[in-house]
């Protein structure tokens, strides 16, 4: 898990600084907040909901990075 968000991250970073697939950027956003949506999903099927909070806020910075992502 920790190596597909390392790579998320590169794809958010790397496609604006480099100007090579800028559209990677969008999908590597999308790809983390489906991550943390499954990830908050576990918590809750454990019962563990105090847990989601860092989930919801991750999830908000993704989207908003897949919103913004373009203007890059």
């Amino acid at each position: 898990m920790g190596v597909v968000e390392i790579l998320g991250a590169a794809g958010l970073v790397l496609p604006p600084l480099t100007g090579i697939v800028p559209g990677l950027a969008i999908a590597a956003a999308t790809g983390l907040v489906v991550l943390q949506v499954m990830a908050a999903g576990l918590h809750l099927s454990r019962g563990e909901a105090r847990q989601t909070g860092l989930n919801a806020a991750l999830v908000v910075l993704a989207a908003a990075a897949a919103v913004l992502a373009p203007a890059w």
